[in-house]
This record gives C-alpha cells, sequence and structure tokens, in this order.
C-alpha cells in the first residue's frame, strides 16, 4: 500500500492579505475622505485651540504659533457677558415645540401618503417637496406683514400681535420644514413590509392602530435622524428670529454672540469660546442619537 504525499500550500500571512487589499484606488479615496475630514474639523479645531489662549499671545506670536499659556477663563467670561442662560431658555422654546410639531404632523401627512389609498397622492408629496425650493428670503416682507395683522391674546404675546412672539417663529419653522419631513418618512414608510399592515388589518385594527402602535415604532430610526437634523437647523437659525422678533430678551441662542463684540474692540479669542459653548448643545442631541440617527441613514443601503 503505497501513501501518496499531498503537497500543502501555506496559507498567507495576514500582511500579504493586508497588502494586497490596499489598492492604489482605495489608497486614493481613503486619502480623499481624510483631507475632507479635516478641512471640515480644521475650523472648529482652531476656534477651540483660539478660545483657550489669551489675546495678547495671539496677537503678538500669531493664532498658528505654539501656546504659552492655556486657560478656560474666556469660556466663563463668555457664559457671563453674554447672558448665556437666558438665550438657551428662548432657544429652547423655539426648537423643542418646532421639532415635536413638525415630526408628528409630517408622519400623519406621510403615513396617509405611503399607506392609505388616496387620489392625487403623488401630486401632494411633490407639493410638499417643491415647497422647500422656495428660497425663505422671498416671503420675509410679506410675513412680517401678515404677523403684524393677525391679533393674540396678551397671554400668548405681549405685543398683542403674532409679530415680536415665540409663535411667529415656531410657525414658520414648521411650515418650512415640514415638507422635508414629510418626503423622508414617506419614503421611509413605502421601504416597510406591506404584510404587517395586512395581518394588523385581519385582526381588527383600525387607521389610528396602524399608525399610532404598527407604523409608528417602526420609523422610530427615520424620526430620530429628523429630529436631529431638525434640532440642529432650528437651533442655528438666526433670520426668522431677526426679522420677527424686536425684543431683545425673547432673541435666541445664536444672537447671544452679539453681546460679545464690542463697540470699538472685539475680542476674536472670546467670541471662539462663546462660538463653542452654542454649539455644544446640538453636539451631546447628536451623541445621544447616533445609533438611530446612523441607523436611520443607512437605512436600506443591504437590500
Amino acid at each position: 500500500m503505497t501513501t501518496r504525499a499531498v503537497a500543502v500550500r501555506p496559507a498567507p500571512s495576514a500582511p500579504t492579505t493586508a497588502r494586497r487589499r490596499l489598492r492604489p484606488g482605495r489608497l486614493g479615496v481613503h486619502a480623499f475622505l481624510m483631507t475632507v475630514s479635516l478641512a471640515f474639523l480644521a475650523p472648529l479645531v482652531l476656534a477651540v485651540y483660539a478660545s483657550l489662549r489669551p489675546y495678547d499671545e495671539t496677537s503678538e506670536y500669531g493664532y498658528f504659533s505654539l501656546p504659552r499659556h492655556l486657560s478656560l477663563d474666556y469660556y466663563r467670561q463668555a457664559f457671563t457677558d453674554s447672558g448665556m442662560t437666558k438665550y438657551f431658555v428662548n432657544t429652547m422654546i423655539i426648537a423643542v415645540p418646532g421639532v415635536l410639531v413638525t415630526l408628528f404632523l409630517a408622519s400623519f401627512v406621510a403615513f396617509a401618503l405611503a399607506r392609505l389609498k388616496m387620489r392625487g397622492g403623488l401630486v401632494l408629496l411633490m407639493l410638499f417637496t417643491a415647497g422647500n425650493l422656495l428660497p425663505q428670503q422671498v416671503i420675509v416682507t410679506p410675513l412680517y406683514v401678515v404677523f403684524n395683522r393677525i391679533p393674540l391674546p396678551y397671554w400668548m404675546s405681549d405685543s398683542m400681535t403674532m409679530f415680536d412672539s415665540y409663535w411667529a417663529v415656531v410657525l414658520v419653522q414648521i411650515g418650512f420644514q415640514l415638507g422635508f419631513c414629510v418626503f423622508v418618512l414617506a419614503n421611509f414608510m413605502r421601504t416597510l413590509p406591506q404584510e404587517i399592515l395586512e395581518a394588523a388589518v385581519v385582526d381588527g385594527a383600525g387607521v389610528w392602530t396602524q399608525f399610532w402602535r404598527i407604523t409608528l415604532p417602526l420609523c422610530r430610526p427615520a424620526l430620530a435622524a429628523l429630529g436631529t437634523l431638525q434640532f440642529t437647523w432650528m437651533y442655528n437659525d438666526f433670520l426668522w428670529a431677526l426679522v420677527f422678533i424686536s425684543d431683545g430678551d425673547k432673541l435666541p441662542i445664536t444672537s447671544a454672540l452679539n453681546n460679545l463684540r464690542g463697540q470699538f474692540f472685539t475680542d476674536y479669542n472670546l467670541l471662539a469660546a462663546g462660538s463653542v459653548i452654542v454649539a455644544l448643545p446640538t453636539l451631546v442631541v447628536f451623541m445621544l442619537l447616533q445609533r438611530h440617527f446612523i441607523a436611520g441613514l443607512t437605512l436600506g443601503s443591504n437590500k
């Protein structure tokens, strides 16, 4: 009985496999992505770096010089001098109801367009989408005139009109952001399995049950992603508050940075510290909803 030797080829080592995978095209893509990431991070890093240094030091040695002294004094000064606590509260009064009402109304409309068989549903969705293409600056003057003529009771607005009240800013934010949210949620709901709702109908579920207890929980990733984006956009908005609010004590946080500017001199290191403080809430919201945000953006990529 003879045995025949079988040559066994040794398995390639890990470095060899990794070296084969690093093709020039992949290296180019990674280099491009790293360059773009650094380009976006550079202003933020420079602002944080400048906020930690005294203005006298940067004016003498330049903003790109090595630091001689680092401290958090500018953050304390920016928070106290600008009165940011009051402006943070004003921003939350505008942004939180705006986000919640926008998502609530958009989910209703998107469910009707995506799940209920409606005549003209596609045309209605196109109208909602087309509303986002309208430049906001075009209707500033008409809205200004209209809000000055809409009366409100004193307990809703101390100006007795829609103008110079939070209601005007919240209403405009909802109106302009509703179309985008309807477009995203309607397309998201179309990807949900139709068999789930058909089984619910067989079990006797009505339209409200199909929406509230079945469809809406499945839309949690999309709602989280939209909530993050909407909060960021409403939080950073400055135009509508500047146009529709005349009382300085009602302005949002984006206007607090103006209080850090002097009449004849502006400490840009102090302004950088204030900008970092203003940006922190949006970073906190993104970190809290990061998992749902990424899930909403990447949903459907593996289908």
